[in-house]
């Protein structure tokens, strides 16, 4: 990925900010420092690798601050790497011996210590046979693959359950964990995985952190390596959602000693930034990293043969999840797009993926001002052409108030927006661990036979729902009473922005999960006849059957797509309108409506 230009309104680095950088397909981030001993960060993989993102880059700027240059990368076929015609074992463990010669040959390193989490640990391992290391760290590494096949199992059954609370159908031979897949090859040679089998030392040092540590401790002893154990407490934390993630402090500052440990100081003047190329392309389609105002990170996709009629389209971080998105389909989308000739950049809001915190400390997740992140990344793309939003729930809400705002926007595709203005009365820990329907949901589902069949089985938590519902029910009484006494939304009634949005040519289109919790909102403000609802949107709400509030399954990212190309082909027609009033600056919007939901 080619680096861009920062915006003069962007902060100024920092001693130890990363720079993007790409090598043999891959994408990765260096963290610069003045060490002669470096460190390659191998992440886990799929959805726990999606968790652990934000503290694996809070463990990076921590070791380079240690004195170690620090790179962490993207395996092939994920995040924003380019994507290999079949994912395998192997080519992960050759992506660990490319970064090792890339961190040697760039930051002109002596040692090299290997930091792998969970599959990425096991890898880091095979790796280290074939591509000598100084220093291994193995944070509870997968000891054999079956094992890890059957925890996956396990999981796929309780990450990204449907809004009845029912676990989502399995794919014949293919193993789905919160969206992103392992087909059959893949899990066929991971079954053949077993560390208790290696026959040469990985490394002269080892650092173990697990809780089970006996079988692989005593084999790496018996190949001549010395080996350090311990518990690896923080890990339910680290690889768990990503939206309650937490950056195991103890367990990070254990490895950092470790690899720090012995390190000969250097003067810093030998860490001067090297010029690196960080360009990826791949079929009809090229990528570079860039960084928008005010630390925010992000990555544009530019076609091979660009549409000129066609909007820009800004894809807004979901949650807490990295700009790739959910099971990596944003990535996979925005270069689909571009093969079209479609032109995106996908970005993490503050306090997410590889953007600097929020400077208030706060939680991003329907912030009452992120949608300032949102005008931000305008900023920079604005002037091109037409300019579209697609976000989903806290990315969708932020997106929607950044629309009623910003008459540079031309349109968006709000995807399972829990709620127009949130209510500051709501606990956002609660709403995020909602996972289940509204009563009207389980109405309608209760007329269907299949999920009588499941009720019976007793696959349907029952008074799970139940206690649910009732709390909620009197919670949503309580609040309506509250939010009758409370001033106007200075922009008027949701029915009143939307009118607003459509009147200046900018198009709207939401979709949802059956089932979303968000329905209710949507029946709430635009009204409870789909006609009407129409009407006032433009154009019928799209609801994807059978689909987590994620999109997680290949046909639910199908209908997403579709409806990211139904909103291109909306906002090509309205984009003929006369032209719109100039935004006002920045500092303008914060002083004028910072605060306001």
């Amino acid at each position: 990925m080619t680096p861009e230009t920062r915006p003069a309104s962007a902060s100024s680095p920092a001693r130890f900010d990363p720079t993007p950088v790409a090598f043999g397909g891959l994408f990765g981030w260096l963290h610069p420092a003045a060490g002669r001993r470096g460190v390659v960060l191998c992440g886990a993989y799929g959805f726990e690798q999606m968790a652990a993102h934000r503290p694996w880059r809070a463990l990076a700027g921590q070791l380079a601050e240690a004195g170690c240059p620090t790179l962490r990368f993207d395996y092939p076929g994920e995040g924003d790497s380019t994507d290999p015609d079949a994912p395998t074992v192997a080519a992960c463990v050759a992506a660990i011996r490319q970064a090792v010669r890339f961190l040697r040959e760039t930051a002109g390193v002596d040692e090299i210590v290997l930091v792998g989490l969970r599959l990425g640990a096991s890898l880091a391992t095979l790796a280290a046979e074939a591509e000598p290391v100084d220093r291994l760290v193995l944070l509870a590494p997968v000891i054999t693959g079956r094992a890890y096949l059957r925890e996956m199992r396990l999981r796929a059954q309780t990450i990204g359950r449907l809004p009845d609370g029912s676990a989502p159908p399995a794919e014949a031979e293919c193993l789905t964990v919160g969206g992103f897949r392992m087909e059959a090859p893949f899990q066929a040679e991971l079954s053949a995985l077993n560390l208790t089998r290696i026959a040469t030392p990985p490394a002269p040092r080892v650092l173990l952190l697990s809780s089970e540590t006996g079988s692989l401790a005593g084999r790496l002893e018996a190949c001549g390596c010395v080996v350090e154990t311990g518990p690896f407490a923080g890990l339910a934390h680290l690889v768990g959602d990503p939206i309650f993630v937490k950056v195991p402090e103890a367990d990070f500052a254990r490895i950092i000693a470790f690899a720090a440990e012995g390190l000969v100081p250097v003067e810093a003047a030998s860490t001067a930034p090297v010029p690196l190329s960080a360009h990826l392309a791949g079929p009809g389609w090229s990528e570079g990293a860039i960084r928008l105002a005010s630390g925010l990170s992000g990555t544009r996709c530019a076609p091979h043969r660009p549409d000129a009629a066609a909007p820009t389209i800004l894809f807004v971080s979901t949650g807490m999840t990295v700009r790739s998105g959910w099971g990596r389909q944003t990535t996979r989308l925005a270069r689909t797009l571009a093969a079209e000739g479609i032109a995106s950049v996908r970005f993490d809001v503050a306090g997410v993926g590889d953007s600097v915190d929020r400077p208030d400390g706060r939680w991003p997740l329907f912030a009452p001002d992120g949608f300032t992140d949102v005008m931000r990344a305008v900023d920079s793309i604005a002037g091109a052409g037409p300019i579209v939003l697609v976000g989903g729930c806290s990315g969708a809400y932020a997106a929607f108030q950044a629309l009623c705002r910003d008459p540079r926007i031309d349109g968006a595709l709000l995807v399972n927006l829990y709620c127009f203005d949130w209510d500051p009365e709501q606990n956002v820990h609660d709403v995020i661990r909602q996972t289940y329907g509204s009563a009207a949901t389980y109405a309608a589902l209760l007329k269907q036979g299949d999920t009588w069949r499941r009720l019976i089985r007793g696959q349907i938590r029952v008074r799970a729902i139940g206690s649910v519902l009732a709390r909620r029910g009197l919670d949503t009484a309580l609040r309506r009473i509250r939010r009758a006494f409370r001033p106007p939304n200075p922009g008027g009634s949701v029915a009143r922005r939307v009118a607003a949005i459509r009147r200046r040519g900018a198009a709207i289109r939401l979709l949802y999960s059956a089932g979303d919790p968000g329905l209710a909102a949507l029946r709430r403000h635009l009204g409870r006849n789909p006609d009407q609802v129409a009407r006032r949107l433009g154009a019928p709400v799209t609801i994807v059957p059978a689909a987590d509030h994620n999109l997680g399954s290949v046909e639910a990212q199908a209908a997403l797509g579709q409806a990211v190309r139904d909103l291109l082909c909306a906002t090509r027609r309205t984009s003929v309108v006369p032209a719109k009033r100039p935004a006002p600056t920045m500092s303008g919007w914060l002083q004028a409506v910072t605060g306001r939901a």
